[in-house]
């Protein structure tokens, strides 16, 4: 069973910046997709960004110029850095990985980080 383990949350002033990491606790497979989902408080769970083990990224609208995800293969490793931070950006973030195998989708998931932005 495949273990995501996220950090770098925190308590960040608007206009500042924060780091999150996630890291998977062992080989996932070669071909698939690390993200980063949100979700605020009342609303429902929302896609922040992805990026393809290729390298293709995908971002919301919310976030496009402020937020940049990587990840390091060699480390089952995806990071969100978060700049120019908004209180709109407060929320629960959450790792997900998932890929597809023989017609059969694998999915994980974090178990989440606070991300709280606050003057």
């Amino acid at each position: 069973q495949v273990q995501l383990v996220e950090s770098g949350g925190g308590l960040v002033q608007p206009g500042g910046s924060l780091r999150l990491s996630c890291a998977a606790s062992e080989s996932i497979f070669s071909i698939n997709v690390m993200g980063w989902y949100r979700r605020a408080p009342g609303k429902e769970r929302e896609l922040v960004a992805a990026i393809g083990s290729g390298g293709s990224t995908n971002y919301a609208d919310s976030v496009k110029g402020r937020f940049t995800i990587s990840r390091d293969n060699a480390k089952n490793t995806v990071y969100l850095q978060m700049n120019s931070l908004k209180p709109e950006d407060t929320a629960v973030y959450y790792c997900n990985v998932w890929w597809l195998r023989f017609a059969v989708r694998y999915d994980y998931w974090g178990q989440g980080t606070q991300v709280t932005v606050s003057s």
